[in-house]
């Protein structure tokens, strides 16, 4: 029986002290270690052109930098909101693009592949982003997004709007002309989660590519909300 004096507050010092243990022991389960883990074992079956959508300065918050993770890439690109023109925009040398503007011909399958990490949760119009990127790549379309993180956002320069569950994804997916052959969740009760997933026009051209971890049926979030597996 818990004695009447263990309150909430209590209850919650418990949780953040289990918590940070997990932690401290699970640290290649954080999002972005484990995000950029999956990224280096798969970018590498991706050459050709290479784009990284609203890629800022293309780092990856580990002292490396997303060009050298896709070592077969013939050319490498970055775009940014308002391009290299504007002072804070991200990598020089990057290009403009508009996630949520009319899709332009001068990039109609201009890439390969199109990479996009942790952005689609702050584009208000899902729709016409998501058009934006399939109209970008001739095949391949890698995406890494939040399942549960704590809203983030800076107004009046970007707002944190969707969260992504693995149907949500298979769902965008085919509606752009992709089959996503690839899916796996850094699922925990420690870490936000994130997904990492890979669409293709044409699964034929990767036969090598790692097999699925995850699968679409397969529910994110068990770890974190079903008792015993969870804490929160």
């Amino acid at each position: 029986m818990i004695p009447p004096e263990f309150t909430l507050r209590h209850l919650e010092t418990v949780r953040r002290f289990i918590t940070n243990i997990a932690r401290r022991r699970c640290l290649h389960m954080n999002p972005r270690r484990w995000s950029n883990a999956e990224l280096r074992k798969l970018a590498p079956f991706f050459g050709g052109d290479v784009v990284n959508v609203s890629g800022f300065m293309d780092e990856d918050k580990e002292g490396g930098h997303y060009r050298d993770y896709f070592t077969a890439a013939e050319s490498y690109t970055i775009t940014n909101y308002a391009g290299s023109g504007e002072v804070g925009d991200g990598s020089e040398g990057s290009i403009y693009l508009d996630l949520e503007g009319t899709p332009s011909a001068d990039f109609q399958r201009r890439f390969d592949t199109a990479f996009c990490h942790t952005v689609l949760e702050h584009v208000e119009k899902i729709g016409p982003a998501f058009e934006n990127l399939s109209h970008l790549t001739r095949d391949a379309l890698i995406i890494v997004v939040p399942f549960l993180q704590d809203e983030h956002y800076r107004p009046g320069i970007f707002g944190d709007y969707w969260r992504y569950t693995p149907l949500g994804l298979k769902a965008l997916y085919e509606a752009h002309g992709f089959q996503m052959v690839y899916l796996n969740a850094n699922d925990t009760p420690w870490y936000p989660v994130y997904l990492t997933a890979v669409g293709v026009r044409d699964p034929g051209k990767y036969p090598e590519l790692p097999a699925s971890p995850w699968t679409p049926e397969q529910r994110v979030g068990r770890q974190t909300y079903v008792y015993p597996k969870g804490v929160w």
